[in-house]
């Protein structure tokens, strides 16, 4: 299982994704640990197990044990933080706003790597749960540390792409399935 798997499971018609996957891990700016850190966080955030299958030796290969642990964890505590903060937001009533939250997140203060990292992570996260008060936080964080835009929408480059392939490889799988 490996990236190259994985875009070889990529059909004819997406053409275009099976590149952009090969491009934006194959030929990214960003350190190694940003890199996987953010494809492991993707690839559980997709929901598409066959990514996920595909993605996950190679960034455990790429990965330190604590970093592979705190990419698990931002896909954790984002999958939480993403829907409340999501819903708080989308509600007409501001009063829900001035709520505590009352959500354990201890993980973000201390996920055991850079807080840079995690904050990309956690962005790249964001962006596949389409959770904008998430993102603004994360990118202001990023921001604040000096951390570029190029290296943030790298980020979320791969969120789409990896999201866009695991949609596409579930759908195929359910359509084979239906044959």
């Amino acid at each position: 299982m490996s990236l190259d798997d994985l875009k070889s499971a990529v059909p004819d018609y997406a053409k275009d994704l099976k590149l952009n996957l090969g491009s934006v891990i194959g030929n990214s700016d960003l350190p190694q640990q940003q890199l996987w850190g953010t494809v492991l966080a993707c690839a559980i955030a997709s929901r598409s197990p066959r990514v996920l299958a595909e993605l996950e030796p190679e960034a455990r290969q790429n990965l330190k044990p604590e970093a592979y642990n705190a990419a698990k964890s931002a896909a954790a505590v984002m999958a939480m933080n993403n829907v409340f903060y999501r819903t708080r937001h989308l509600l007409s009533d501001p009063e829900y706003g001035t709520l505590r939250a009352g959500l354990r997140m201890n993980v973000i203060g201390n996920p055991g790597v850079e807080k840079v990292d995690f904050e990309l992570w956690s962005l790249a996260v964001s962006a596949i749960n389409g959770c904008g008060q998430c993102l603004d936080s994360h990118e202001q964080v990023l921001r604040k540390a000096g951390v570029e835009r190029d290296t943030i929408q790298e980020a979320f480059k791969i969120a789409a792409v990896i999201q866009a392939v695991g949609t596409t490889l579930d759908a195929e799988a359910v359509l084979a399935a239906a044959e």
